[in-house]
Protein backbone atom coordinates (compact mmCIF):
# COMPACT_ATOMS: atom_id res chain seq x y z
CA UNK A 1 0.00 0.00 0.00
CA UNK A 2 1.10 3.40 -0.78
CA UNK A 3 1.21 5.73 1.63
CA UNK A 4 1.86 9.67 1.69
CA UNK A 5 5.02 10.48 3.94
CA UNK A 6 4.71 12.11 7.57
CA UNK A 7 2.79 15.79 6.75
CA UNK A 8 1.32 18.43 9.66
CA UNK A 9 -1.89 19.65 8.90
CA UNK A 10 -3.49 23.17 8.57
CA UNK A 11 -7.24 24.21 7.85
CA UNK A 12 -7.75 28.03 6.79
CA UNK A 13 -10.77 30.42 7.62
CA UNK A 14 -10.02 32.90 5.21
CA UNK A 15 -8.24 33.46 1.69
CA UNK A 16 -6.08 36.18 4.11
CA UNK A 17 -5.73 32.96 6.97
CA UNK A 18 -4.31 30.82 4.02
CA UNK A 19 -1.66 32.79 2.89
CA UNK A 20 -0.54 33.74 6.27
CA UNK A 21 -0.25 29.87 6.75
CA UNK A 22 1.72 29.99 3.73
CA UNK A 23 4.51 32.64 4.82
CA UNK A 24 4.61 30.85 7.87
CA UNK A 25 5.50 27.64 6.74
CA UNK A 26 7.39 28.60 3.67
CA UNK A 27 8.12 26.67 0.65
CA UNK A 28 7.27 23.06 2.09
CA UNK A 29 3.56 23.85 2.43
CA UNK A 30 0.65 22.64 -0.24
CA UNK A 31 -2.31 24.37 -0.46
CA UNK A 32 -5.42 21.55 -0.49
CA UNK A 33 -8.37 22.04 -2.60
CA UNK A 34 -10.04 19.01 -3.91
CA UNK A 35 -7.01 17.10 -4.01
CA UNK A 36 -7.55 14.39 -6.92
CA UNK A 37 -4.35 15.07 -8.04
CA UNK A 38 -2.30 16.33 -5.29
CA UNK A 39 -2.74 13.21 -2.60
CA UNK A 40 -2.06 10.63 -5.43
CA UNK A 41 1.22 12.30 -6.02
CA UNK A 42 1.40 12.29 -2.15
CA UNK A 43 1.20 8.61 -2.26
CA UNK A 44 3.71 8.06 -5.35
CA UNK A 45 6.23 10.14 -3.07
CA UNK A 46 6.49 12.36 -5.98
CA UNK A 47 5.70 15.17 -3.92
CA UNK A 48 6.35 15.29 -0.12
CA UNK A 49 5.16 18.54 1.56
CA UNK A 50 5.60 19.33 4.85
CA UNK A 51 1.87 21.06 5.88
CA UNK A 52 -1.03 20.64 4.00
CA UNK A 53 -3.41 23.61 4.04
CA UNK A 54 -6.35 23.22 4.13
CA UNK A 55 -8.87 26.11 2.00
CA UNK A 56 -11.74 23.66 1.85
CA UNK A 57 -13.62 25.44 4.77
CA UNK A 58 -12.89 29.36 2.88
CA UNK A 59 -16.40 29.58 1.14
CA UNK A 60 -15.79 32.85 0.09
CA UNK A 61 -13.35 31.28 -2.59
CA UNK A 62 -16.38 29.18 -4.22
CA UNK A 63 -19.28 31.26 -6.59
CA UNK A 64 -19.85 31.96 -9.71
CA UNK A 65 -20.63 35.77 -10.19
CA UNK A 66 -21.52 37.67 -13.46
CA UNK A 67 -20.34 41.68 -12.99
CA UNK A 68 -19.34 44.15 -14.92
CA UNK A 69 -19.39 41.74 -18.68
CA UNK A 70 -17.12 39.40 -16.78
CA UNK A 71 -17.96 36.31 -15.34
CA UNK A 72 -16.26 35.62 -12.11
CA UNK A 73 -14.95 32.45 -10.98
CA UNK A 74 -13.69 31.55 -7.51
CA UNK A 75 -10.74 29.04 -7.39
CA UNK A 76 -12.67 26.75 -5.05
CA UNK A 77 -15.99 26.42 -7.48
CA UNK A 78 -16.17 22.99 -7.93
CA UNK A 79 -16.28 21.08 -12.00
CA UNK A 80 -19.64 20.17 -11.42
CA UNK A 81 -20.89 23.72 -10.69
CA UNK A 82 -19.53 24.77 -13.95
CA UNK A 83 -20.91 22.47 -15.61
CA UNK A 84 -24.69 22.58 -14.37
CA UNK A 85 -24.34 26.50 -14.27
CA UNK A 86 -26.77 28.33 -16.88
CA UNK A 87 -24.41 31.17 -17.30
CA UNK A 88 -21.65 29.30 -18.42
CA UNK A 89 -23.61 27.35 -21.01
CA UNK A 90 -25.08 30.59 -21.86
CA UNK A 91 -21.75 32.46 -22.48
CA UNK A 92 -19.27 29.95 -22.83
CA UNK A 93 -19.92 26.77 -23.91
CA UNK A 94 -16.62 25.53 -24.08
CA UNK A 95 -16.00 25.30 -20.08
CA UNK A 96 -19.27 23.04 -20.19
CA UNK A 97 -18.30 20.75 -23.18
CA UNK A 98 -14.57 20.57 -21.11
CA UNK A 99 -16.53 19.52 -18.25
CA UNK A 100 -18.52 17.24 -19.56
CA UNK A 101 -15.60 14.96 -20.59
CA UNK A 102 -13.49 15.12 -17.31
CA UNK A 103 -12.78 12.57 -15.10
CA UNK A 104 -16.14 11.30 -13.52
CA UNK A 105 -19.14 12.78 -11.29
CA UNK A 106 -17.31 11.57 -8.07
CA UNK A 107 -14.43 14.03 -9.35
CA UNK A 108 -16.14 16.50 -11.01
CA UNK A 109 -18.21 16.90 -7.33
CA UNK A 110 -15.36 17.74 -5.02
CA UNK A 111 -12.71 18.87 -7.27
CA UNK A 112 -11.71 22.04 -8.12
CA UNK A 113 -11.16 24.89 -10.89
CA UNK A 114 -8.31 26.19 -8.93
CA UNK A 115 -6.91 22.88 -8.08
CA UNK A 116 -6.80 21.85 -11.64
CA UNK A 117 -5.19 25.00 -13.12
CA UNK A 118 -2.94 25.16 -10.09
CA UNK A 119 -1.84 21.09 -10.87
CA UNK A 120 -0.22 22.79 -14.02
CA UNK A 121 -0.93 18.98 -16.06
CA UNK A 122 0.47 19.51 -19.65
CA UNK A 123 -3.11 17.31 -20.41
CA UNK A 124 -5.11 19.48 -18.46
CA UNK A 125 -8.46 20.33 -19.87
CA UNK A 126 -9.48 23.58 -18.18
CA UNK A 127 -5.97 25.32 -18.97
CA UNK A 128 -6.56 24.79 -22.85
CA UNK A 129 -10.07 26.01 -22.37
CA UNK A 130 -8.87 29.14 -20.42
CA UNK A 131 -6.19 29.73 -22.87
CA UNK A 132 -8.94 29.80 -25.47
CA UNK A 133 -11.61 32.37 -23.83
CA UNK A 134 -8.13 34.66 -23.35
CA UNK A 135 -8.90 34.85 -19.52
CA UNK A 136 -7.30 36.62 -16.40
CA UNK A 137 -6.15 34.68 -13.16
CA UNK A 138 -6.01 36.84 -9.94
CA UNK A 139 -3.35 35.90 -7.49
CA UNK A 140 -3.49 36.96 -3.99
CA UNK A 141 -0.17 37.20 -1.62
CA UNK A 142 1.10 39.59 1.39
CA UNK A 143 1.65 42.20 -0.45
CA UNK A 144 -2.29 42.39 -2.44
CA UNK A 145 -3.71 40.81 -5.49
CA UNK A 146 -2.36 41.01 -9.24
CA UNK A 147 -3.41 39.55 -12.35
CA UNK A 148 -2.03 37.38 -14.86
CA UNK A 149 -3.41 36.50 -18.03
CA UNK A 150 -4.03 32.31 -18.41
CA UNK A 151 -1.56 32.62 -21.11
CA UNK A 152 1.61 33.32 -18.52
CA UNK A 153 0.26 31.58 -15.86
CA UNK A 154 1.88 28.40 -16.82
CA UNK A 155 5.13 28.13 -16.75
CA UNK A 156 6.25 24.58 -17.54
CA UNK A 157 4.82 21.26 -16.84
CA UNK A 158 3.71 20.93 -12.91
CA UNK A 159 5.36 25.17 -12.91
CA UNK A 160 2.98 28.25 -12.48
CA UNK A 161 3.80 31.68 -11.96
CA UNK A 162 1.84 31.65 -8.29
CA UNK A 163 4.51 32.16 -5.79
CA UNK A 164 5.36 30.13 -2.40
CA UNK A 165 3.08 32.66 -0.63
CA UNK A 166 0.45 33.35 -2.69
CA UNK A 167 -3.48 31.48 -3.66
CA UNK A 168 -4.65 31.64 -6.79
CA UNK A 169 -8.42 33.31 -5.79
CA UNK A 170 -10.04 34.00 -9.33
CA UNK A 171 -10.26 33.49 -12.95
CA UNK A 172 -11.89 36.47 -15.03
CA UNK A 173 -13.91 35.46 -18.73
CA UNK A 174 -14.88 38.48 -20.64
CA UNK A 175 -18.24 38.37 -21.89
CA UNK A 176 -18.14 39.98 -25.71
CA UNK A 177 -20.80 40.41 -28.49
CA UNK A 178 -20.76 37.71 -31.53
CA UNK A 179 -18.78 34.85 -29.83
CA UNK A 180 -18.92 31.43 -29.94
CA UNK A 181 -16.70 28.43 -28.32
CA UNK A 182 -16.47 25.05 -28.18
CA UNK A 183 -14.38 22.36 -27.13
CA UNK A 184 -12.90 18.81 -28.58
CA UNK A 185 -11.32 16.20 -26.77
CA UNK A 186 -10.24 12.37 -28.02
CA UNK A 187 -9.50 10.18 -24.69
CA UNK A 188 -8.45 6.72 -24.80
CA UNK A 189 -11.46 5.58 -22.39
CA UNK A 190 -13.79 8.17 -20.99
CA UNK A 191 -13.30 10.84 -18.40
CA UNK A 192 -9.44 9.97 -18.86
CA UNK A 193 -6.81 12.40 -19.74
CA UNK A 194 -6.85 13.24 -23.27
CA UNK A 195 -4.60 11.84 -26.31
CA UNK A 196 -5.54 15.43 -27.79
CA UNK A 197 -7.86 18.24 -27.33
CA UNK A 198 -8.68 21.75 -28.29
CA UNK A 199 -10.72 24.38 -27.40
CA UNK A 200 -11.87 27.11 -29.56
CA UNK A 201 -13.19 30.64 -29.47
CA UNK A 202 -14.53 33.19 -32.33
CA UNK A 203 -15.85 36.77 -32.43
CA UNK A 204 -17.74 37.57 -35.44
CA UNK A 205 -18.74 40.95 -37.37
CA UNK A 206 -21.09 39.67 -39.71
CA UNK A 207 -19.04 36.58 -41.56
CA UNK A 208 -15.66 37.62 -40.53
CA UNK A 209 -13.85 36.41 -37.69
CA UNK A 210 -12.62 39.76 -35.80
CA UNK A 211 -10.91 37.90 -33.33
CA UNK A 212 -10.24 34.25 -31.86
CA UNK A 213 -8.49 31.64 -29.76
CA UNK A 214 -7.51 28.39 -29.78
CA UNK A 215 -6.37 26.28 -26.83
CA UNK A 216 -4.31 22.54 -27.48
CA UNK A 217 -3.80 20.37 -24.67
CA UNK A 218 -1.54 17.60 -24.38
CA UNK A 219 0.12 17.99 -27.90
CA UNK A 220 2.81 20.13 -26.54
CA UNK A 221 1.64 23.70 -27.46
CA UNK A 222 3.08 26.61 -25.65
CA UNK A 223 1.56 27.54 -22.73
CA UNK A 224 -1.60 25.86 -24.07
CA UNK A 225 -2.66 27.76 -26.80
CA UNK A 226 -1.65 28.09 -31.06
CA UNK A 227 -0.93 31.63 -31.24
CA UNK A 228 -0.17 31.44 -34.86
CA UNK A 229 -3.20 29.97 -36.14
CA UNK A 230 -5.03 32.50 -34.05
CA UNK A 231 -2.92 35.36 -35.89
CA UNK A 232 -3.97 33.89 -39.18
CA UNK A 233 -7.68 33.79 -38.46
CA UNK A 234 -7.72 37.29 -37.43
CA UNK A 235 -9.65 39.59 -40.56
CA UNK A 236 -10.51 35.99 -42.81
CA UNK A 237 -14.22 35.01 -43.72
CA UNK A 238 -15.14 32.34 -41.38
CA UNK A 239 -15.25 29.48 -44.02
CA UNK A 240 -14.36 25.97 -44.10
CA UNK A 241 -10.85 26.58 -46.08
CA UNK A 242 -10.47 29.17 -43.63
CA UNK A 243 -10.52 27.05 -40.34
CA UNK A 244 -9.21 23.83 -42.57
CA UNK A 245 -5.78 26.08 -42.67
CA UNK A 246 -5.66 27.41 -38.97
CA UNK A 247 -6.21 23.63 -38.16
CA UNK A 248 -2.43 22.67 -40.15
CA UNK A 249 -0.83 25.95 -38.87
CA UNK A 250 -2.20 24.95 -35.62
CA UNK A 251 -1.15 21.32 -35.96
CA UNK A 252 2.80 22.52 -37.37
CA UNK A 253 3.34 24.56 -34.32
CA UNK A 254 2.77 22.02 -31.80
CA UNK A 255 5.29 20.00 -30.75
CA UNK A 256 3.42 16.49 -29.30
CA UNK A 257 6.03 13.71 -27.84
CA UNK A 258 5.20 9.92 -28.13
CA UNK A 259 4.25 8.34 -24.93
CA UNK A 260 1.78 5.53 -23.47
CA UNK A 261 -1.28 7.73 -24.91
CA UNK A 262 -0.18 8.05 -28.66
CA UNK A 263 2.44 7.94 -31.08
CA UNK A 264 3.90 12.10 -32.32
CA UNK A 265 2.30 12.04 -35.57
CA UNK A 266 -1.14 10.57 -34.16
CA UNK A 267 -1.28 13.59 -31.93
CA UNK A 268 -0.16 16.04 -34.39
CA UNK A 269 -3.06 14.67 -36.37
CA UNK A 270 -5.98 14.99 -33.66
CA UNK A 271 -4.56 18.67 -32.91
CA UNK A 272 -5.03 19.58 -36.24
CA UNK A 273 -8.65 17.68 -36.59
CA UNK A 274 -9.74 18.67 -33.12
CA UNK A 275 -8.81 22.65 -33.76
CA UNK A 276 -11.15 22.16 -37.07
CA UNK A 277 -13.96 20.73 -35.62
CA UNK A 278 -14.03 23.40 -32.58
CA UNK A 279 -13.51 26.30 -34.56
CA UNK A 280 -16.80 24.76 -37.14
CA UNK A 281 -18.52 24.04 -33.64
CA UNK A 282 -17.43 27.77 -32.67
CA UNK A 283 -18.30 29.30 -35.80
CA UNK A 284 -22.19 27.96 -35.58
CA UNK A 285 -22.89 28.54 -32.11
CA UNK A 286 -21.59 32.25 -32.77
CA UNK A 287 -24.06 31.92 -35.58
CA UNK A 288 -26.74 30.99 -33.85
CA UNK A 289 -26.62 27.60 -35.61
CA UNK A 290 -26.43 25.25 -32.82
CA UNK A 291 -26.19 24.96 -28.86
Amino acid sequence: MQVPAHLDYERAASADHAIALLVRYGPGARILAGGHSLIPMMKLRLVQPEVLIDINGVPDLCYLNLTDARLRIGTLTRHTQLLESQIVSEHFAILRDAERVIADPIVRNWGTVGGSLCQADPSEDLSAAFAAMKGTMVIHGPDGSREVSAREFHTGPYETVVGPAELLTEINLPIRPGGGSAYQKVSRRTGDWPVGAAGAAVWLTGDTIADAGIGLTAVGATHFAAAEAEEYLRGKTATEETLARAGDIAAENCRPVTDQRGPADYKRHLARELTIRALRLSVARARGHAA
